[in-house]
């Protein structure tokens, strides 16, 4: 096996969207190609979007979904995308969603006979139940959603408790636990980049300073951090809760704050998209807050831990995985009144913040450096296991229409490289349609000819074939577009 491996890593969200699991991808992408192999990322078009990477990005058909799910949906049939990816002789497939991009994963495998690695790194159960009012609706989305993991050859979660999750929702197979990493250097920002996130967010050097980084999200905890920092403030206590990032409950987020009265001591700073102006935020604060039971694993954790910043998690939770009460984090119960009392604590000692903080920079970060290459040695076992001869691999019966899919897609494919060949190739000889070549051919045959008449008849006849022919290419786009929109309500209904 060549230890350069060619990895295609797929995920629904990517820059410009800022999240979790964009950042995953992101880090997977950066480490693998500084030196491990070569990294493809496949994700949906955004538009008036350049990617400007080491690596290379496929973009593919995607549809505004940003107001539902917070990021955009791709479609996943599009035959010039596939055609990409098949020309990138890949190793192995790496999805980190469970929807349109392992699908896409499934249906490229099909084309590249690649083994699928799929990484759990959310519960999508709310989402769905978010987004779907209908019980049913939900129940079936679920089961569809498992049935996608399933047909994966290996399934990894990023912590025991997300493992756990998955299995309540009906998944029935085996998986590893492959921790995520932090692209931050162990240690705290440069002295001038916190005094200058001081005089950008006018904070107090006096006051305790609370953050929360990520999406804007009720799921984030955000009522119980609000109504906590309202009864702290009713105390007199004096504060600053820095929130970072954005998300589609921002603006019932900002008007829940005004309606407590913690529009003073509440600082929205909104998505910070450059890294090392981040780390300054996370240096300046004295308690990372994040009280949700929502995700898997809580990269944000561990962005915190790696600049000495120690956080409030939900006992219990996927983050507060490896977590000791008041050494290496802070352990609440799922209320308000829990929140407060460990902030109330937290403001009257601060020494025991900033102890809590060395010890969580030193036991729970984990650079990504080390997490992908991780990853990377277990990619050459599962392509190892995956051709093997008595390898079984995992089907559903949903394979069948993918593998058909691809097929289709490829057929489309391969039809359009031979029409860009042939225009090319009229190109060359300076004729920049093929019509105007035959059009230009009849003129000069009817000029030229004695026999003007038979000519003419003939030119009349070459415009016709001509007419006939566009007519034709106009309804083969147009049955194109029918299949498109009849496989993607297919897979919407039954996937």
């Amino acid at each position: 096996m060549n230890n350069r491996l060619n990895v295609c890593l797929l995920n629904d969200s990517f820059p410009p969207t800022i999240d979790g699991v964009a950042n995953t991808v992101f880090n997977y992408a950066s480490v693998i190609q500084s030196g491990l192999g070569n990294a493809v990322v496949a994700t949906p078009k955004y538009p008036n979007v350049i990617d400007n990477y080491d690596f290379e990005v496929v973009r593919y058909t995607s549809f505004d979904t940003t107001g539902i799910i917070g990021y955009r949906a791709g479609y996943p049939f599009e035959p010039s995308a596939l055609g990409e990816l098949d020309s990138k002789n890949i190793d192995i497939i790496h999805s980190h969603c469970p929807a349109m991009s392992t699908i896409l994963a499934r249906t490229l495998r099909e084309k590249v006979n690649a083994p699928i690695v799929f990484t759990y790194h959310t519960k999508f159960d709310i989402d769905i139940k978010k987004a779907l009012k209908s019980n049913m609706l939900q129940e079936a989305s679920i089961k569809t959603i498992v049935n996608n993991i399933e047909a994966c050859d290996e399934v990894w979660v990023v912590s025991e408790g997300a493992g756990e999750n998955l299995k309540s929702l009906g998944y029935k197979g085996d998986y590893i636990v492959m921790e995520n990493g932090v692209d931050f250097p162990k240690g705290r920002a440069e002295d001038d980049a916190v005094a200058e996130v001081n005089e950008k967010l006018g904070i107090n050097d006096d006051y305790p300073v609370f953050l929360f980084v990520g999406r804007l999200m009720w799921y984030k905890g955000f009522k119980i951090t609000l109504d906590a920092l309202k009864t702290i403030k009713s105390t007199g206590a004096k504060f600053h809760m820095v929130v970072v990032g954005d998300g589609s409950d921002a603006v019932d987020i900002k008007n829940y704050a005004k309606e407590l009265d913690l529009a003073e001591e509440c600082i929205f700073a909104g998505a910070v998209q450059d890294r090392e102006e981040l780390r300054a935020y996370y240096t300046r604060a004295d308690m990372f807050l994040f009280p949700t039971s929502y995700d898997t694993n809580g990269i944000v954790v561990r962005e915190a831990a790696a600049c000495g910043l120690g956080s409030v998690l939900i006992k219990g939770s996927c983050a507060a995985e490896g977590i000791r009460d008041r050494h290496n984090g802070y352990l609440i119960n799922e209320n308000a009144e829990s929140m407060a009392e460990a902030i109330e604590e937290l403001i009257d000692n601060i020494g025991l913040a900033h102890e809590i903080g060395k010890n969580a920079m030193e036991e729970i970060y984990v650079p990504w450096e080390e997490s992908v290459k991780k990853a990377y040695e277990r990619y050459k076992y599962v392509i190892e296991k995956y051709h093997s001869p008595d390898y079984v691999r995992k089907t559903t019966f949903t394979d069948d229409a993918l593998n058909g899919i691809a097929g289709i897609c490829d057929a489309l494919n391969k039809a359009k490289r031979f029409r860009e060949t042939v225009t090319t190739g009229f190109m060359d000889m300076g004729i920049s349609k093929p019509f105007e070549f035959i059009g230009k051919r009849a003129e000069l045959m009817a000029a030229e000819s004695p026999f003007a008449g038979l000519r003419n008849g003939i030119a009349e006849k070459t415009s016709e074939i001509k007419n006939g022919i566009k007519e034709r290419h106009y309804e083969i786009k147009e049955k194109q577009t029918e299949i498109k929109e009849y496989l993607w309500e297919y897979f919407d209904r039954y996937l």
